[in-house]
């Protein structure tokens, strides 16, 4: 679904002797900031080499920047402006499935916040966010000029409009990262494998209700921040478009406890948040690389230890005992 930055939208006019309120753009209306346009009664033409124009009724044609290639079989447009003020127009096309490369290959997922996705294949992926500096600037935003500026003023409603800016650079790196992940991921193995994780159920707030109020909820506010800045959701969202039928979902119990070379299952072998040491047979890895072959074996092991089929070998040896 292409989406292109619209710069020639226009201001609405304002009457003379009348001093323009500033209004961020996340106070506009819903139906302010989108309009859709199906059908015929829409065009679509290029200037140039880096220029667009579609066209909007009761507008007339309006410009954007063509950022890639228009499918001729698009039906249908969507126009919208974002939080931090910007506007875009998309096409509406459903997208091609990536082709399978056909060798064969499975790849696990672990996902993680130190680590947003690691590969069984040993390679570690990082999901970009805001540089120091940014996030330095975002909090003298929100802690200072934020909590200074009066309520229904220009100036907390430009502090807010800043403040939507930075958000809206972060989210933009994120989906960069996950649309250009899931692509290379999907073109490189025929089966793809990741946890079943419940992220609604993992991300909910800690804080509890005033007669049962909840603990460390700090530390669980930051933890939130971090799965959802991780993109977790998207990644696995975007391989399911682009690679259907070649998504496996397993079960996550115990896969960063399991040792990928003899199977043991044992929390102690998890020494830190980076290092997997089994404590039966000495291996020794990356612990979510570690995690992410177990995904890609399809692992998936029982409260008890084991697959629930074979023998658990992390058990104590039973007695037996044979009736007379």
């Amino acid at each position: 679904m292409p989406a292109h930055q619209n710069r020639g939208a226009e201001t609405p006019a304002l009457r003379p002797g009348r001093k323009r309120r500033f209004t961020p753009p996340e106070m506009s209306a819903v139906s302010d900031s989108v309009f859709a346009c199906r059908g015929r009664q829409w065009d679509m033409r290029r200037v140039s080499r880096h220029v667009g124009e579609v066209w909007v009724p009761k507008a007339g044609w309006v410009r954007f920047r063509w950022s890639r290639t228009v499918p001729p079989d698009a039906k249908s447009y969507r126009v919208t402006m974002d939080r931090a003020g910007r506007w875009h127009v998309a096409f509406a096309v459903i997208p091609a499935p990536v082709p399978a490369p056909g060798n064969g290959q499975t790849v696990g997922i672990d996902r993680g916040v130190a680590v947003s996705a690691a590969l069984s294949t040993g390679r570690l992926l990082h999901c970009p966010a805001l540089t120091a500096r940014e996030r330095t600037r975002l909090r003298r935003l929100q802690r200072l000029q934020l909590a200074r500026a009066k309520r229904g003023s220009n100036g907390r409603g430009r502090v807010k409009h800043a403040i939507a800016r930075l958000k809206a650079r972060e989210t933009d790196r994120r989906k960069d990262w996950a649309e250009k992940t899931s692509t290379g991921i999907a073109r490189r193995f025929d089966v793809i494998r990741v946890e079943d994780l419940k992220i609604t159920n993992m991300t909910r707030s800690g804080k509890g209700t005033r007669e049962n109020p909840g603990r460390n909820v700090r530390a669980k506010a930051g933890l939130n921040r971090g799965i959802l800045g991780s993109g977790w959701g998207l990644l696995v969202r975007r391989l399911q478009d682009k690679a259907p039928g070649r998504v496996e979902k397993i079960r996550p119990a115990f896969t960063s406890q399991r040792c990928s070379a003899c199977g043991r299952v044992d929390r102690g072998s998890r020494e830190s948040q980076a290092v997997f040491r089994c404590t039966a047979c000495g291996f020794a890895a990356n612990a979510d690389v570690n995690a992410a072959i177990n995904i890609a074996a399809g692992h998936a092991v029982t409260a008890r230890g084991g697959d629930g089929v074979t023998r658990p070998v992390n058990r104590e040896p039973q007695l037996l005992l044979h009736s007379g």
